[in-house]
């Protein structure tokens, strides 16, 4: 099997040319344009600097490596590179200052990613050539205005976990996003927007990085399902935290049910399965941290909490009525295009399922009035062997299991991966996966599902 490796250079100077390791296929490109980092980057360090911030070394090289991660992950097809049509081997070369600061890192970021994505990582670091501003200095020059980072995706969860922060005294929230195409970023910016006029007097402000393009890297065509996201999006919370010099949270507000995203049959095992925001993943991150002396913690607030409950139990209900119209949650905004529609909810994948129920469970607080391109499923002939019917065959399923013997919410929570590090939390964790169940069941309600096959 062929690993596919990114080599990138840094400037025309930059000699670095790395021979194939046996079955390897190497791309070299540049990351540098006029002394400038690209991918990005610079446009980050220009937004952080505006908060008063300046990253510390380790804090710009995991940026630098978040980015590669991305490329990789989005420019290497799973079908054409992979024997099982979905396992691809990826290698990297990472240019840092000091790459003996870097090896204690290189087991948990592997082992980390190979969790995240479902590949085998190989991550080998080379010597940073040339002088980016790189100072020592940057934590006696700038106090940063604030002390605390949040994710902010533009989804109904993070506006919530913003809404509730900025409620809060105590903490000096700095929002970070990664821009992503129009259908998503657009949205995120409105809401973002919004919050901020609501919030005035906290003056919000955010870094949100605009990933720049960087054509032909491979040819291997493009992928995209797109796992190693979230290692971008909390690679840009540390990047912009380590500006602190002191300890500070992460935080990745995302309701339990998705957190533990327990695979509704077996056919969603594994890689089927996203784990951008599990517990365990968590717990690496932390690690990866502490080696590179980031003294960020990341964390979920909700991590034991349904969807339902976070609009239940919102700080300021009122304001979010005002703001959740403009929030994301579907999985796929950019198909309505391919549909002919101009709604960005498509209604049927399993994060629309799991927001139309959350707005049920939260209706005494607000109605949903988000649009959606299935209005009415109870109206839809939703057949399991295709896309608008599988979601809501797989809840049935699972539901119907859960509620055949409710013990097996044990042995469920287990199934996306290792909990040894949360035993304290298992009984939570449990609780949150059953109640969550629960509200998309009451959403269900009504709502019939055939399969095409059974007929056969």
């Amino acid at each position: 099997m062929t690993r596919y490796v990114l080599a990138p250079v840094l400037g025309p100077t930059d000699l670095f040319d790395p021979k194939p390791r046996g079955a390897e296929k190497i791309y070299r490109f540049d990351i540098l344009a006029d002394g400038q980092l690209r991918l990005g980057i610079s446009t980050a360090l220009k937004q952080l600097k505006e908060a008063e911030g300046m990253p510390t070394g380790h804090g710009l090289e995991l940026l630098v490596l978040a980015t590669l991660i991305s490329i990789a992950d989005t420019r290497i097809n799973r079908s054409r590179s992979s024997q099982d049509g979905w396992t691809r081997e990826i290698g990297l070369y990472l240019p840092v200052a000091q790459p003996v600061c870097w090896y204690p890192a290189k087991s948990t970021l592997e082992k980390m990613l190979r969790f995240l994505t479902g590949d085998l990582w190989t991550v080998d670091f080379r010597p940073w050539v040339g002088v980016l501003g790189r100072s020592d200095l940057q934590g006696a020059l700038m106090t940063p205005k604030f002390n605390a980072i949040s994710l902010f995706s533009g989804g109904l969860d993070s506006l919530i976990g913003a809404i509730d922060k900025l409620e809060n005294d105590s903490e000096n929230i700095y929002f970070v996003s990664h821009k992503a195409d129009s259908s998503i970023s657009k949205p995120q910016s409105d809401v973002f927007e919004l919050v901020t006029s609501i919030y005035h007097n906290r003056s919000p402000s955010r870094l949100a990085l605009p990933l720049g393009r960087i054509q032909s890297v491979t040819d291997m065509g493009r992928e995209n399902s797109t796992r190693g996201r979230s290692f971008l999006f909390i690679a840009l919370a540390a990047f912009a935290g380590s500006a602190l010099g002191n300890p500070f949270p992460i935080y990745v507000p995302e309701n339990g049910l998705i957190s533990l995203n327990v695979p509704l049959d077996a056919t969603r095992l594994a890689s089927n399965s996203t784990r951008t925001t599990h517990p365990y993943y968590f717990h690496r991150w932390n690690d990866l941290l502490a080696i590179l002396g980031i003294p960020g913690t990341v964390q979920n607030p909700y991590w034991n909490k349904t969807k339902g409950e976070m609009i239940v139990e919102c700080a300021r209900p009122d304001i979010l009525k005002e703001t959740a119209p403009l929030s994301i949650s579907c999985a796929k905004p950019a198909h309505g295009r391919w549909e002919g529609s101009s709604e960005r909810h498509c209604g049927y994948c399993l994060p629309c399922i799991i927001r139309r129920a959350a707005f049920l469970k939260g209706e005494k607080v607000l109605v949903d009035t988000s649009r959606y391109r299935m209005e009415e499923p109870a109206k839809e002939d939703l057949d399991s062997t295709n896309k608008k019917g599988e979601q809501f065959r797989g809840f049935e399923f699972a539901i119907e299991r859960l509620r055949q013997d409710p013990s097996r919410a044990r042995s469920f929570i287990y199934k996306t991966g290792p909990l040894l590090e949360d035993q304290d939390k298992i009984k939570d964790l449990e609780g949150v996966y059953s109640r969550g169940m629960e509200e998309v069941a009451t959403f269900l309600n009504g709502i019939k599902t055939i399969s095409s096959k059974a007929s056969l």
